[in-house]
């Protein structure tokens, strides 16, 4: 009798840990029974600001979450890995410092950093790779596997980011590269928190594991059209990996969406259509997709407005039928006069996330599978720098990677117009989710 109810008690403990976990049922992000919607932000220096490495890091980051907390801001998405590289405006220190060498301190920072978000009952979604080399990523893997190869890719100064998608490119395909990565995956999810001694891959405060920032197969046309295949192949078979040794966790891709694909919609749709990515992501970018130009706002606003909600809607409509969750997970705009000064003016901002809000809202009152949106970015109590440093102290984070002027797309603590717009919305889903 004794065996049989420790049996049942294990498995009711099972039962009630795994819906400790976001999971997906039913097309829709599910916790404890009931839906689970947010409105949330980018914070990719959370594990640099846990680190003890940064100067009054871990306090700053502490009144960050507390004040995230009170904007009913609860679902952060961070970087989970940056890799050591000579590009330009590289990190001062990361986290992988060679292949297969941690640097344990930033580990610590994202120790930190998902402590004390556990604490505030708050959720992250962690990406593991970068398409782009602000933070090393692909092309630092290809350059670590094939410097010869690395070294021999052109480089045009006014077309600089055709060396950078098209190194990213190799590291689908280099099997070398792919070992390190997977060491690198297999080490993250294994570890264990040295804050609050769960295991990564035991701990719910995690919503789901990503494979990269905007991974896409190259550039438009045939490149990318060259290494679609292998593109896809590489997501498939990434995605299953991290559910083989994390059985607990989502995976999502990173992905942009359409135009993430070689603006293909059907490419996406592929990519995306396998039972090892748990969601669909998306991102807008008006002004670098040439919607918007901050020098002609009251021209090109209007358009961009407009194609945003429609490039929305075009993947909110894919989303029912693939009935996957969708997440909008990075949009931003420039501030007005393209400032980028916390406090100053963000009329025409307020106005992009409302239309992009409101049209999520909607939708998921309609019965879209939609999960949730993260803005790009979070800079909270951050001061921008306007003179690029290197070993800056913790003010000097913002949501800006350093290939960017810093504040372009932060959202400040003292924009305080764009934070009620946040917190209205979270407001709303939150409503859905206690029905």
């Amino acid at each position: 009798m004794k065996k049989i109810l420790f049996v049942l008690l294990t498995l009711i403990g099972s039962v009630l840990h795994a819906q400790d976990f976001v999971q997906v049922q039913n097309g829709k992000f599910m916790q404890h029974g009931k839906s689970y919607h947010f409105i949330g932000a980018n914070m990719w220096y959370g594990c640099y600001l846990g680190s003890d490495k940064v100067k009054g890091g871990r306090e700053r980051l502490v009144r960050e979450l507390d004040f995230l907390k009170k904007q009913g801001i609860t679902n952060l998405r961070v970087l989970g890995a940056s890799e050591l590289s000579a590009f330009d405006n590289h990190f001062p220190f990361t986290i992988q410092t060679a292949p297969d060498q941690y640097d344990e301190s930033l580990l610590q920072g994202l120790d930190f950093l998902l402590a004390e978000m556990k604490k505030r009952n708050m959720k992250a979604v962690i990406y593991l790779n970068n398409y782009w080399n602000w933070s090393g990523g692909m092309g630092q893997y290809v350059t670590w596997v094939a410097p010869d190869l690395a070294a021999s890719v052109p480089f045009n100064p006014q077309r600089k980011w055709e060396r950078e998608m098209t190194l990213s490119s190799y590291f689908y395909s280099d099997q070398h590269a792919q070992e390190y990565f997977r060491n690198y995956i297999s080490a993250l999810v294994s570890r264990k928190n040295t804050f609050t001694n769960t295991t990564y891959k035991d701990d719910p405060t995690i919503m789901s594991w990503q494979l990269s920032n905007e991974p896409r197969p190259g550039m438009d046309g045939d490149h990318g059209e060259n290494n679609i295949h292998e593109f896809m192949k590489w997501i498939d078979e990434t995605a299953g990996y991290i559910h083989s040794v994390d059985p607990n966790h989502m995976v999502s891709s990173g992905n942009e969406g359409k135009v993430g694909t070689i603006q293909n919609i059907a490419y996406y749709e592929q990519t995306h259509a396998g039972k090892n990515i748990d969601y669909l992501t998306l991102h807008i970018w008006a002004k670098n997709w040439s919607w918007f130009d901050a020098d002609r706002p009251n021209e090109t606003f209007p358009v961009a407005k407009k194609n945003a909600v429609e490039h929305l809607k075009l993947h909110i409509d894919l989303a029912r039928k693939m009935n996957k969750p969708l997440v909008m997970e990075e949009f931003g705009l420039d501030r007005d006069n393209k400032s980028c000064t916390p406090g100053t003016s963000t009329k025409l901002r307020d106005e992009y996330f409302t239309a992009i809000f409101e049209t999520l809202y909607r939708e998921t009152v309609a019965g879209a599978p939609i999960g949730g949106a993260n803005v790009w970015a979070w800079g909270g109590e951050g001061e921008p720098m306007y003179t690029l440093e290197t070993g800056f102290d913790a003010t000097r984070y913002v949501g800006d990677p350093f290939v960017e002027p810093q504040g372009l797309n932060s959202v400040f603590s003292k924009d305080k117009s764009t934070l009620q717009i946040l917190k209205k919305y979270n407001r709303l889903f939150i409503k859905l989710d206690k029905k």
